[in-house]
């Protein structure tokens, strides 16, 4: 499925301002790292998923904090909020393909 433009910048917009996405995208790209990436919170292996190597140590411990139960606070929101879009293609390729099409007719729409 070829993603439009409209449905990239609709999903950088939530991961920049929306705490539900910003949470679910930490948890999701955390699972993407290796296990012994997320043990050290290190990216250690060039394999284009998961976190990049600057931001692996502060968003594994964000992801490791909700999956404890807790969520973010305001402050770390504020840094995730800002790291975040950069990973926009790898939250869309974690998204199915039919709520995909729903962020299109929204996209389109908005």
């Amino acid at each position: 499925m070829k993603i439009s433009s409209a449905v990239t910048e609709y999903v950088k917009v939530q991961l920049s301002t929306n705490p539900a996405w910003a949470q679910r995208a930490i948890v999701k790209l955390w699972q993407r790292q290796t296990s012994d990436e997320q043990a050290a919170q290190t990216t250690g292996h060039n394999n284009g998923v998961g976190f990049n190597g600057t931001d692996a140590m502060i968003l594994s411990s964000f992801a490791e904090q909700i999956n404890k139960g807790r969520t973010l606070s305001p402050k770390q929101l504020t840094i995730a909020f800002k790291k975040l879009p950069k990973y926009s293609r790898q939250i869309i390729s974690e998204i199915p393909v039919d709520k995909l099409a729903e962020i299109e007719k929204k996209a389109v729409v908005a």
